[in-house]
């Protein structure tokens, strides 16, 4: 009795050694909408991580310009997905000196898949130029679905009537009551509002793209025959580089992120299989013009770089204001 005794507790001690240096770490990533392909991918990741100790939290958001500015800006979040051209756009900002300093901080752990831009309509509506004189939805401020439609109207010069500025479930219940002609949704095929809450009685299409100044910014892509049940025919449209980004943080954030961004590269295969559709077109190495891979992750991945010291401020977000404010000029 008195061996068994030992025995247990001899297993006991193990077990809360063990317990001490397993300890969960916590970590957050803001994604986007809940019904959006970067909040799925934010809980495929969260399966990925838990057994190797990580307590990954997965923040919906508003989209990429509030994501961009809350890896900047929030505690407990280390991490965000964020939308390729939201990234041009900020680092393209001169006048700023708050996003100056985003720009030069923020660092890419891995670019992930192309995002169609999903524009829904009314039948009748023949392409993206057919919307001069139409009420659009444009996605919520702060989203990077508003951002990509204020610059499609931009480029091409197209001018609706009204951009109405609301989220994409408000958008898709504005368009299905007839108060509004079409929305944008920029997003990864399939969509999960756009295949639960789109049926053929609605009468609605995916519109094309196909204007010329638009594809000389953004690559031509192609949302295939099928994808949603009620869309028959493949739809041609453009699309932007979803990428996982980070702040350049120091000391433990640096590992953490560093760890989180081994933990995906060895754990693709299984995401690829388990996880969203999307994640068969994720290439961790495409070569995403103009940012740099964050150095803690290429430590983690066998390739060090220089590190350098971040420069942390607080306060409202101004990354909206700007863009904003250069879209208006």
């Amino acid at each position: 009795m008195k061996i068994v005794t030992i025995a247990w507790s001899v297993t006991l001690l193990v077990l809360l050694c063990a317990g001490v240096g397993a300890a969960a770490e916590d970590m957050g990533l803001i994604t986007g909408s809940d019904k959006g392909t970067y909040y799925q991918f934010g809980l495929d990741l969260q399966k990925l991580v838990k057994p190797a100790g990580i307590n990954l939290t997965v923040h919906p958001s508003k989209g990429s310009i509030e994501n961009i500015y809350a890896v900047y800006q929030r505690p407990g979040v280390p991490m965000g997905i964020v939308q390729s051209d939201v990234l041009a756009f900020v680092s393209r900002v001169q006048s700023d000196p708050v996003l100056q300093r985003i720009a030069r901080k923020t660092k890419m752990v891995f670019p992930l898949y192309n995002e169609e831009i999903h524009l829904l309509g009314k039948k009748g509506i023949t392409d993206f130029d057919d919307l001069a004189g139409r009420r659009v939805a444009i996605g919520r401020d702060g989203s990077g679905t508003y951002l990509t439609a204020r610059l499609l109207f931009k480029l091409s010069e197209v001018a609706p009537s009204e951009m109405v500025p609301i989220d994409t479930s408000e958008a898709l219940a504005e368009l299905k009551a007839g108060r509004i002609d079409a929305m944008f949704y920029v997003a990864g095929y399939p969509v999960k509002l756009l295949k639960e809450d789109v049926s053929d009685k609605d009468q609605l299409v995916l519109i094309p793209i196909i204007n010329k100044s638009i594809l000389e910014f953004y690559p031509p892509a192609e949302i295939p025959a099928g994808v949603y049940t009620w869309q028959p025919k493949a739809t041609n449209t453009a699309a932007v580089k979803a990428v996982l980004v980070s702040f350049d943080f120091r000391r433990r954030d640096c590992d953490n992120v560093g760890r989180f961004a081994q933990l995906m590269s060895r754990g693709l295969d299984s995401l690829q299989k388990n996880g969203h559709a999307k994640w068969k077109a994720v290439d961790f190495n495409y070569p995403l013009r103009g940012w740099e891979q964050y150095d803690c992750v290429r430590k983690y991945l066998g390739k060090a770089a220089p590190a350098t010291a971040p420069t942390p401020r607080g306060g409202q977000n101004p990354v909206f204001d700007a863009i904003k404010g250069a879209l208006d000029q």
